[in-house]
């Protein structure tokens, strides 16, 4: 573990440490220094720099990271989290959740198409070579 062992920082404190040469995250109650992890991040380093200045563990869950990518995290810890100094999650819950369910809804719709058309021309490619090969 770092360097910052037990020390705990306010979302305020993380929150100033926002940009590509300083950038620190809130997973799990955890504060972790990714500033040397930017150029490395799978998914580019404009997700980390997006979950600055709040609680990223939602968007560190919902992507699904692996058991390895787990055990690297304990290289960028630096302390803990103020829970009492981040904003309660009630406030802006409700109004997400239609939009969730809608953009679900579409994502569906456009990987089954992403499925079923190519399946489509294949089967009318192959009806089309057994017609013309039977007549």
């Amino acid at each position: 573990m770092g360097g910052g062992d037990g020390k705990v920082f306010t979302l305020a404190e993380v929150s100033d440490h926002n940009n590509m040469k300083d950038c620190w995250l809130i997973i799990n109650g955890k504060v972790y220094d990714v500033t040397k992890f930017l150029e490395d991040h799978p998914g580019g380093d404009e997700v980390l720099l997006s979950a600055t200045g709040k609680d990223a563990t939602d968007d560190f869950e919902d992507v699904g990271h692996s058991p390895s990518a787990r055990e690297m995290m304990d290289q960028y810890y630096v302390g803990e989290i103020d829970v009492s100094t981040i904003p309660k999650k009630k406030e802006y819950t409700p109004p997400k959740q239609p939009h969730y369910n809608q953009d679900k809804t579409s994502e569906f719709i456009i990987r089954l198409l992403q499925f079923l058309v190519p399946l489509a021309i294949l089967g009318l490619a192959v009806g089309i070579r057994i017609y013309t090969k039977s007549s």
